[in-house]
């Protein structure tokens, strides 16, 4: 009891999240107000709360919220030294593009790659469009199909990129290795995904072939590009670097705080080799972070708001509550029942999606003893998938970026890849229990 109230009162900061955040409100002052509730319903003082913020800063959270803040950092240093471009440039040249069907292929892949290596859907997919746009136009490839491939290749690569923060914090709550969660969790979602992306990209295309152009001035976004010696230097050493600390990563079985080292060392190591100073690297650095210094106070504060749903008994009511559903359903109806709820019960940033998830089942999955491979695959479908089954910032975004106006054929896309991810997670339950 919270007050001489029931324990599911403890539920009110969360649900007052998941409602503000499904009606779009800025997320900081919805956590802001979550803070709040939470110290009210749990009777802190002004001064326990300033400490549970403190803890905050140390927490989990606190960490991939920095961590947030630092890959901002190195795609700025990325972008300022020209690497970025290039290493799209080379990809996209060398390749040597013939077909349409290549052309849809290679675009999937360098977005995959590109947002698997900066970290953020929109940041990588707004710096290869204008680049890619009059490649693909010219093979017939037209705005409908682009977009929906931006947006499905793309967020694999959240879904794969080592040091992206949905990957470090799938690791960090269920423990699993990154070559762990790579074969068993990363890569089964991706090449799904992919296979969906593909199949339905291609039948916008051919719907739409003839239809839908681009416009001459949408062919002029383009410019001029001839990769420096500096930015030749700079590519290298930045794929050397990081391919290098990643091997050492996966075989020292390190942990999420590795990543702050490798986006410092690889900030540093490509700004030298591009013949920036030390103090050139550093404004690079703060300039991008500075960009998202908003969601790390964030998720600082996601710490707190958490933990006094934690305090006030919610979580545990919740477990009890739902005991005689899973005695009846199983251990497949709650892998389903909470990758659903995952899916479409909780909105928000990715990362807090899962985390939220985590704290709110996984009580339970300690009680029926559930591998950390399936439930981190509940984890990635349940907070990943959201942006394929409602038109969110990210489906717009896409769509703005490869200058399409129709949303009808990203909506059909989401949804196909909704079902093939519940299809999935179905099968897994399925194998799991038999």
């Amino acid at each position: 009891m919270i007050f001489g109230l029931p324990a599911l009162i403890g539920f009110l900061p969360l649900a007052i999240y998941l409602y503000l955040a499904f009606k779009g409100k800025d997320l900081l002052v919805t956590v802001v107000i979550c803070v709040l509730v939470g110290a009210i319903l749990t009777g802190q003082t002004p001064v326990s709360l300033s400490a549970e913020i403190a803890k905050g800063l140390q927490s989990f959270l606190g960490l991939i919220g920095f961590i947030i803040m630092m890959g901002a950092g190195l795609g700025e240093v990325l972008t300022e030294t020209k690497v970025a471009r290039n290493l799209v440039d080379v990809l996209i040249k060398k390749v040597g593009i013939k077909s349409q069907n290549q052309a849809i292929i290679v675009t999937m892949l360098i977005s995959t790659l590109l947002v698997s290596l900066l970290g953020t859907l929109a940041g990588a997919n707004a710096m290869i469009t204008p680049i890619l746009i009059p490649i693909v136009s010219s093979f017939g490839i037209t705005p409908n199909a682009l977009a929906v491939i931006l947006h499905g290749a793309g967020a694999c690569g959240l879904f794969l990129g080592p040091f992206v923060p949905p990957v470090i914090t799938l690791m960090g709550l269920t423990n699993l290795s990154y070559g762990e969660y790579l074969v068993s969790v990363g890569l089964p979602v991706a090449i799904l995904v992919l296979l969906s992306t593909y199949y339905t990209g291609r039948k916008v295309q051919k719907q739409y072939e003839g239809v839908e152009t681009y416009s001459q001035e949408d062919l002029n976004i383009n410019e001029d590009f001839t990769a420096t010696p500096e930015t030749s230097r700079a590519t290298f050493v930045f794929a050397l670097v990081m391919i290098g600390m990643l091997i050492y990563g996966i075989f020292a079985k390190a942990g999420a705080a590795y990543a702050v080292l490798v986006m410092l060392v690889v900030a540093f190591s490509t700004g030298l080799a591009a013949g920036k100073s030390l103090m050139e690297i550093v404004q690079s650095l703060i300039k991008g972070s500075t960009r998202m210094f908003w969601l790390f106070f964030m998720f600082v504060l996601y710490d707190p708001f958490l933990n006094f749903v934690t305090m006030t008994g919610a979580f545990e009511k919740l477990g009890e509550l739902l005991k005689p559903l899973i005695e009846v359903s199983g251990d497949i109806g709650f892998i389903i029942i909470s990758t659903l709820v995952g899916v479409f019960g909780v909105s928000g940033a990715a990362v807090a999606q899962s985390v939220v998830l985590n704290d709110l089942f996984k009580n339970i999955v300690a009680d029926i003893n559930l591998p950390m491979t399936i439930w981190a695959t509940v984890l990635l479908i349940g907070s990943q998938i959201t942006s394929f089954a409602y038109p969110t910032g990210d489906m717009i975004g896409q769509m703005g970026l490869a200058r399409s106006k129709d949303l009808k054929s990203m909506i059909r896309n989401g949804i196909t890849i909704t079902i093939v991810m519940i299809i999935y997670i179905i099968l897994r339950a399925v194998i799991y229990s038999i």
